[in-house]
């Protein structure tokens, strides 16, 4: 494998990390880390911070989810006014990614940083060119009272031509214009979840330095306050009910413990909430509580689970879960959990018990792969997590029982060389939008009936 390769594989792992977005390959980081010391492998992703993010991604394969009513039974999908199944293929502007914003999509390719899609018809409303090359992992990540945020390829005015010098801008687009409202300069060229997120009354974004978390105007861009933790430590950054969280721990190959730290979002004001023993990773959130996740046992066989509440109480429950998992997400008081076997278990945070296990309903893809199947969608006005796979094949299961209530196949063609971005599938009311290598789909799932 060649370093253009490796790199590359590293750019798609911290693309694959990003809020509510699919995950990369469960052994793509043991691959890359396993060329590369630990220290030498956090310089190259910009941050030692992106390592615990990748774990998270990569490893754990987790990412955060939203409370879903789990005893309502399944019931018939239906169609938003106006809405009629649509597919584009729109190459260069959707297959880094998409998120959702009232009626509109809003989404990130190799030509365009933001192309914004009307959510019942499919069309192209307006964009925003990416800046030079199109190759950096840029993607919209959120959307909020009007504006898109997202990330660019920062140009270095003192380079001739206004050449790309490798860095990254976040950036704030009017969601009605495509207008770009405002952009600021980040340290370096981590577009994870963990470079820049929505808070209360702010965009908590890691600038101007590696180790600060500077709260931003949404507006304006202009800073509110700023966070910045001691060298030799290294910090996770996670959301809570619009509150930031930090979990730190000392930058060494063994850390004894973890700190979990929560900021005033109106002041920045730090106040520890809790100490967990190791070196933990943000798995997501359950309602009011954080999920942090570490392997332990023989060969980390088992899975430990700690949930920490606003005031810090903690609860832990150990799981059974494969090392290297395909695909999991937290959803309310569950973690499913996908083996590359194709098998898919929902186990209870609160118990620690396994709910139920079977097949997940789709083709899985080869271990060793670069595709992945995508983050796992729930529905919790219809009681149903949707499952997507790279070659179309679509599933839905009960969330109560595992069975499943729904199948389906989109076609997106033939695979091409290289690398690709993964494929991934989201929720516009009941409507599934499913997107992979330059093609979207949207369908209505004909469930419960």
């Amino acid at each position: 494998m060649t370093t253009e390769h490796v790199e590359e594989k590293v750019r798609q792992t911290l693309r694959a990390v990003a809020l509510d977005r699919v995950r990369a390959p469960g052994d793509l980081v043991e691959q890359v880390v396993r060329r590369r010391s630990r220290r030498r492998f956090s310089q190259a992703a910009g941050a030692a911070v992106a390592v615990a993010a990748i774990t998270v991604g990569a490893v754990f394969g987790f990412g955060g989810g939203g409370a879903a009513e789990q005893d309502r039974p399944v019931r018939p999908a239906a169609s938003p006014n106006g809405w009629q199944p649509w597919r584009s293929d729109s190459p260069g502007a959707v297959e880094r990614g998409c998120v959702v914003g009232g009626s509109a999509l809003y989404c990130s390719g190799s030509k365009y940083d933001v192309a914004k899609f009307d959510a019942g018809t499919g069309e192209r409303l307006w964009t925003v060119k990416v800046n030079r090359e199109g190759d950096g992992p840029d993607h919209a990540f959120a959307v909020r009272d009007g504006v898109v945020y997202a990330y660019r390829n920062h140009i270095a005015e003192n380079l001739p031509d206004g050449d790309y010098a490798g860095g990254t801008d976040l950036m704030a687009v009017d969601a009605d214009t495509g207008d770009v409202l405002w952009k600021v300069e980040m340290p370096q060229d981590d577009r994870t979840d963990q470079a820049a997120m929505l808070i209360n009354g702010a965009v908590l974004a890691n600038t101007p330095s590696l180790r600060t978390m500077s709260a931003l105007d949404p507006l304006t861009g202009e800073k509110k306050w700023s966070h910045t933790w001691d060298k030799g430590t290294v910090c996770q950054r996670g959301v809570l009910s619009g509150v930031p969280h930090l979990l730190c721990m000392p930058d060494t190959e063994k850390p004894g413990e973890t700190d979990v730290i929560r900021l005033d979002p109106t002041t920045g004001s730090a106040e520890k909430v809790a100490t967990v023993a190791g070196a933990q990773q943000l798995v997501g959130t359950s309602g009011d509580r954080l999920v942090l996740g570490k392997r332990e046992g023989a060969a980390d066989r088992d899975l430990r689970l700690t949930t920490i509440s606003r005031s810090g109480k903690q609860t832990s429950h150990s799981y059974r879960v494969d090392r290297h998992v395909a695909a999991s997400e937290v959803v309310g008081d569950r973690l499913i959990s996908v083996s590359w076997q194709g098998k898919v278990s929902a186990y209870s945070l609160t118990t620690g018990k396994t709910l139920w296990t079977g097949p997940v309903g789709i083709k899985m893809p080869d271990k060793d792969e670069v595709s992945a199947i995508a983050s796992p969608v729930v529905s919790a006005g219809q009681g149903i997590v949707y499952f997507f796979s790279p070659t179309g094949d679509l599933s839905g299961l009960d969330l109560r029982s595992g069975e499943q209530v729904w199948r389906g196949h989109v076609d997106m063609g033939e695979a091409g060389p290289g690398f690709r971005d993964a494929p991934q599938i989201l929720l516009y009311e009941d409507v599934l939008v499913a997107q992979n290598r330059g093609r979207i789909f949207s369908l209505l799932p004909r469930t419960g009936g």
